[in-house]
Formats: structure tokens, sequence, C-alpha cells
């Protein structure tokens, strides 16, 4: 019996520039191709039955890029977030952001935080970016926050447990994802969702982000399928969602 279609879905979005390069065009044309095909793999998975739809969007180690680069992607999310939105929350997805939104201009901040809250009460599909993150960051900072709530008597250093961490990481209103697709051939996670994905099935294609077209989608959608989830034990586990 085949895996069902995963709850949670998150992709490492890689190979505008390389992509770019192949085509003889600039990074920055690149980068706007990336943005047309997350609006394509966004209506492929809602039409697919996927719950959560987690992008690696910008990492905290992309601020280190060059600033006009960095300038033109914040463009390109700001415009993302006055052209598209409103067509997210008319097809009833709730838009959602993952970490330091801080680094962020204000402008681009109080934008967020307005989508957020217009697409708080829809039931769809959860489309979340995660922005200036890092997850090595996210898990010091979950950290933190336990030590706090050890210092105020709170909780006891004995009752920390695996979930006590996961209800204090940004993804704490979400499963972890079943499946990470990463494109571009790259194989390697790069700093994200490492608490989380510790179970998830992984897929890498050599297709760079601009190519990763909705039958490439279908594709990792179809091995994970097949794949056998053991979670460590002698036993497949068909359809579990650890």
């Amino acid at each position: 019996m085949p895996n069902p279609i995963p709850r949670h879905v998150a992709i490492i979005m890689d190979g505008n520039g390389r992509w770019a390069r192949k085509q003889g065009l600039l990074r920055v044309q690149g980068h706007e191709a990336g943005v047309r095909r997350v609006e394509e793999i966004v209506r492929a998975a809602q039409e697919k039955g996927i719950r959560y739809l987690t992008l690696y969007a910008f990492s905290k180690e992309n601020w280190r890029r060059p600033k006009e680069e960095v300038e033109f992607l914040m463009g390109l999310l700001s415009a993302y977030l006055d052209k598209k939105i409103d067509a997210l929350i008319k097809h009833n997805c709730v838009f959602n952001v993952i970490g330091e939104i801080g680094d962020l201009a204000e402008t681009l901040q109080k934008k967020i935080a307005e989508v957020m809250e217009v697409s708080r009460k829809n039931t769809g599909l959860v489309v979340t970016f995660a922005l200036s993150y890092s997850s090595r960051r996210e898990i010091v900072r979950a950290c933190q926050k336990i030590a706090e709530q050890t210092l105020r008597g709170a909780l006891q250093p004995s009752e920390i447990t695996e979930e006590t961490l996961s209800k204090n990481l940004y993804t704490a209103d979400m499963p972890d994802p079943e499946l990470l697709i990463r494109t571009s051939g790259e194989m390697r996670i790069s700093n994200f969702l490492l608490w989380q994905i510790s179970y998830a099935e992984l897929y890498v294609t050599q297709k760079f982000w601009p190519e990763f077209t909705r039958d490439e989608f279908e594709k990792a959608l179809e091995d994970y399928k097949g794949r056998e989830r053991r979670f460590g034990d002698t036993c497949p586990v068909r359809g579990s969602n650890r």
C-alpha cells in the first residue's frame, strides 16, 4: 500500500542563479523566474491536498550576498505580497513566515504582518516562507526560551523533553515535514529545519528551481509514495506522520 500524499512538504528552492547563467541571463532574471515557479507549485500543492508547504526563500547567510542582489530579492518579495497575496487568500491559503523577521526592513515587516493577519482565519494550504532563516539560530532561540521558563520556575530541567523543544520552535503549530525536496542537485540541508526533518524523506533533483515544474513536483510525490518509512524500526511504516 503506497504512502498517502504528505501533509507537510518542505522545499529548498535552489539554483536560480545557475539556471540564469545557463540561459545567458542575469542572476536577477533567475530570481524572477523562481518567483513564477513558486506560484505554480503552490497551486499544485493545493490541488494535491497537501496541508503545509514550507519554502526556503532567504537564509540568514544570504545577507552576505551582494547588496544589489539582496535589495532585488527583497523587492521581489514585496511585489509578490502586493500582487499575488489576494489570489492566495481567495484560494483559502494561510500565509505564514518563519525566521528572524526583525532583520527585514520595517515596511516589509509591516506588510508581512498585515498579510498574515488577513489570511489567519483561512482553512486551506498553509504556505510558509522561511525568511532570514537559520535552523541553528532557531534551535538556540528555543533553548533560550526554555531556559527562561526554568529560571521563572515554570519548568523543571527534568521536565524538558523533545516535545518541549518542538513547542518553542517557529514551527510549533505545524507537523514535521514528511518530505524534503531540494532542487539543483546539491546534497546538503543548508541549515534548514534541522530538528523538524529528523524523519523526513529526502528527494534531490538535478533540476534548478526555475525548472521545477508541476510535473517535477508530482514526480517527487510519486517517489515519496513508494518509500518505506521505517523510523528506525525493522518493519516499514506506511502513512505515519511522526
